[in-house]
């Protein structure tokens, strides 16, 4: 089965292939096969929602670009800081994870234990080691100073394009494309748990501030909260009408960000899965987002290479980053909260001041 990064990557392509030739068509067409409104473009707006044109009005903050990070040589998918914000791993299909220096951008070290392209990256909170995930069915554990790999995890039968540790640094989390969630030791290695409620690929994971819950995405459009230690589920998501491809905790884990293919980003209560704002600010698919450590900010982007920091609470915006030419695939905040770091198939990581 294609995977669904790859499948609207290349569905991008071929918009973009086609493009002149529907340009060509719009010139010589009669002006009623494409008409024209009179009355300019329209803005829509609901409750708790932000309309799509808001990017695009004057008087709102561009975020500053800090650094770019061009050591990779394909479209870079994970990414991760270090606890102490002073380094960030990345992820690459050109099958390495890349460490380096958050302040100067200076390389640090290469991982390449993965056969096939990486697509997941997780630093544990502990800030010893590294976890990453790929196309060649492992999750590989390895020191973050030495890059020396301690375990590979081998329980997925198909591509991981999710990696999460647990709060407490003894656990991970880790799912794909086998439609599986699977919870094991970081030591040894053994499996704890597997939970299997998703019909579809799993697309991301992410635990509670407590470890006591995780959130996991599936392309089938819902996202499931379930309890780490029964592996029942507690809620299901529903309000999307596309594929979910990013879930994000709220710091003191009352509420859940998800983003979706729908060009939407929703936020909804974590216990009731009761639907609270919907933000509107993308005009296309939105692939990642992450929310500030200070729990007052969202950060979303995807098919429509800018990101976009917003306010949760009200879905009004708040700064927009243009720095990628190309999908942003990834978002982080510093434990700070003071930068982003974003991944793009651009083959960057570009970071820049969310102040």
């Amino acid at each position: 089965m294609l995977h669904f990064r790859y499948k609207y990557c290349l569905q991008s392509c071929m918009l973009w292939c086609l493009l002149p030739l529907l340009l060509i068509l719009a010139a010589c067409a009669p002006p009623t096969l494409f008409p024209r409104s009179s009355s300019g473009p329209s803005i829509l707006r609901d409750t708790g929602s932000v309309s799509k044109n808001e990017p695009r009005q004057s008087g709102i903050p561009l975020g500053s670009l800090f650094n770019i990070y061009e050591g990779h040589t394909s479209m870079v998918f994970g990414v991760a800081w270090s606890p102490d914000g002073t380094r960030i791993a990345s992820a690459s299909l050109d099958g390495t994870v890349q460490v380096w220096d958050a302040n100067t951008g200076k390389h640090v070290l290469i991982y390449r234990g993965h056969t096939l392209q990486v697509f997941a990256v997780a630093w544990s909170p502990d800030g010893t080691r590294i976890a990453s995930g790929g196309y060649d069915h492992t999750v590989q554990v390895w020191d973050a100073k030495t890059g020396k790999n301690i375990r590979v995890y081998r329980g997925h039968t198909a591509l991981i394009s999710t990696v999460a540790w647990s709060p407490d640094s003894t656990r991970i989390a880790s799912g794909g494309d086998d439609g599986t969630v699977q919870i094991w030791d970081a030591a040894s290695g053994k499996t704890l748990l597997t939970y299997q409620d998703h019909p579809n690929d799993v697309t991301a994971a992410e635990w509670s501030p407590d470890g006591k819950r995780i959130a996991t995405a599936s392309d089938n459009a819902t996202v499931r909260v379930w309890d780490v230690a029964s592996g029942q589920t507690l809620v299901t998501y529903k309000h999307h009408t596309g594929g979910v491809w990013g879930v994000a905790w709220s710091p003191d884990g009352t509420r859940i960000a998800s983003a979706s293919g729908d060009h939407t980003v929703q936020v909804w209560n974590a216990r009731t899965g009761d639907h609270l704002l919907t933000y509107r600010g993308h005009n296309s698919y939105v692939h990642a987002v992450a929310w500030s450590p200070d729990g007052k900010y969202v950060a979303s982007g995807g098919f429509d290479p800018g990101v976009q920091v917003w306010d949760p609470r009200t879905g009004n915006l708040v700064m927009v980053y243009r720095g990628h030419s190309d999908v942003v695939v990834a978002l982080a905040w510093s434990a700070q909260g003071s930068r982003i770091a974003s991944t793009s198939f651009d083959k960057t990581v570009q970071v820049w001041e969310a102040e």
